[in-house]
């Protein structure tokens, strides 16, 4: 039977936001992912990697991943990796016990490292902090081992993207609040904010002051952050509050009202956290708000870490986003891919999610 393409065009609503465009594949199609225009770039969104790296019969899947991006960094005309937080599932646990994972803290930090030890010096990678990368188990306070395993000049792909640290706890200068300018196609520049899990509000009073600079204001603006928004199955809502020890906390609802709201230029936010069973809408999310200038703004849930058996399955299907933007960066095509099913022909039928939640394009101003 020959390949075929199936384009749709439809209009899917998302409760407070909608993805205009869907993209479809036909359900017997195989394809390797590639770039429809020549001229496009992109963006590979990495989901919470926690579940990967808490048992160790787990870490190989989020090797293969990691592995996969760097193979596909030319073809797809990647510029970065964004991770979305989450990268381990207990940052200092000394005893696992077995059912929430078999590794210690240490492990899966270990586990991580090797897995982005693929992509040092290829591309400069950027990571977001969520709530299972501090304290014991989650949040307990913020004390991480973040910066140990991803210390500011770990990565040489950083030099000349990397722009500076935001504050951190008390006191200390991490990749947790970091700031980076990303060079695009026609001359344009892309300003990417990675923000620690619920960021304080010292944090997001340098967050507003960088991207408000006017070197930065004809950038494409991007926040990463990890507890932001509910999935599409729970309306896309802002996340208000949550019960976490840790003080001095700025969730969803308060990030946009002082930081992205009031911003001139920032255009997408992405986010995980979220992620329930049974249904792949409570994985994803999408919503477009109104800044306070009238421009949208395009704000986005990827967290698969339950598909695959659930909090104990496999971590995630190797699942990753693949976010293909236009040369001149207004058009986003939204394409959700797992290397893990497509490394096999027995599998391949497997490695495109088409649901239009997970296929489908946006625009940006």
């Amino acid at each position: 039977m020959k390949t075929m393409v199936i384009a749709v065009c439809l209009t899917v609503w998302f409760g407070t936001g909608f993805v205009p465009g869907a993209v479809f594949q036909s359900e017997d199609a195989y394809a390797q992912p590639a770039l429809e225009a020549t001229n496009s770039w992109s963006l590979i969104i990495v989901p919470d990697t926690q579940s990967y790296v808490k048992f160790a019969r787990n870490q190989g899947i989020c090797e293969l991943m990691t592995a996969w991006i760097a193979e596909n960094l030319e073809p797809l005309n990647v510029l970065s990796v964004l991770h979305v937080g989450d990268l381990v599932e207990q940052n200092n646990i000394l005893k696992p016990n077995g059912k929430h994972g078999d590794q210690t803290g240490d492990q899966q930090w270990d586990a991580m490292s090797k897995a982005f030890e693929r992509l040092d010096g290829k591309t400069p990678y950027i990571l977001a902090t969520g709530n299972h990368d501090y304290g014991i188990n989650s949040a307990e306070n913020r004390d991480t081992q973040f910066s140990k395993y991803f210390p500011v000049r770990r990565n040489k792909s950083w030099k000349g993207v990397f722009v500076e640290c935001g504050p951190g706890f008390e006191g200390r200068k991490t990749l947790e609040n970091a700031a980076y300018v990303l060079p695009l196609p026609q001359g344009r520049k892309a300003l990417i904010l990675s923000l620690e899990f619920a960021p304080s509000d010292e944090v997001l009073v340098w967050a507003k002051e960088v991207v408000a600079r006017n070197e930065y204001k004809d950038h494409l603006g991007i926040i990463l952050t990890h507890s932001y928004m509910r999935s599409l199955a729970s309306k896309n809502v802002l996340v208000e509050k949550e019960g976490y020890a840790i003080k001095d906390v700025n969730y969803g609802q308060a990030i946009w009202d002082k930081l992205i709201y009031p911003s001139d230029n920032v255009r997408l936010v992405l986010c995980g956290h979220v992620a329930g069973v049974g249904d792949p809408r409570k994985n994803v999310g999408f919503r477009e708000d109104k800044n306070h200038a009238g421009k949208m703004v395009s704000q986005m849930l990827f967290d698969t870490q339950t598909d695959g058996g659930g909090w104990q399955g496999n971590g995630g299907d190797g699942w990753l986003r693949i976010l293909e933007f236009s040369a001149d960066s207004k058009k986003v095509t939204v394409k959700t891919f797992s290397p893990f099913f497509a490394i096999s022909p027995s599998t391949q039928h497997l490695a495109w999610r088409r649901e239009p939640f997970n296929q489908f394009v946006f625009e940006l101003e």
